[in-house]
């Protein structure tokens, strides 16, 4: 077995693991999913029961990029981290389940779940 295929099997447990205690314990409460690349930061919330994306922030977002700004870094993960709250709270969601995917809550993932709920969110 290769190194990237190992690695690859390993993501997909880390995910399925953090996946399933999120169901166990969502309790219909709609899910903030989060992606992280080396440059961007993406948060959407999730109804998983509709099937529907609720709110969508991103680092591409015009709201927080600007001109030449940088997405890669722990500011910019707080922005989106206001930004998912605020636009949530328009759709009408103020509690959701975290789901970091398989990401460590640490770093940029961890600011912007900071972010999101001194902005109001409750999770």
């Amino acid at each position: 077995m290769s190194v990237s295929s190992r690695l690859a099997k390993q993501q997909q447990r880390r995910r399925f693991r953090v996946r399933n205690h999120i169901v166990r314990n969502a309790h219909g409460r709609p899910r903030l999913s989060v992606f992280r690349s080396n440059r961007h930061m993406y948060a959407q919330i999730i109804d998983d029961v509709a099937g529907k994306t609720l709110a969508a922030a991103s680092t591409v977002d015009a709201a927080i990029a600007g001109p030449g700004g940088v997405g890669g870094n722990a500011e910019a993960a707080a922005k989106v981290g206001q930004l998912i709250a605020e636009r949530a709270k328009s759709a009408g969601v103020t509690e959701v389940v975290f789901d970091r995917g398989t990401f460590r809550y640490h770093g940029r993932v961890a600011a912007l779940a900071a972010a999101a709920r001194e902005a109001g969110l409750d999770f």
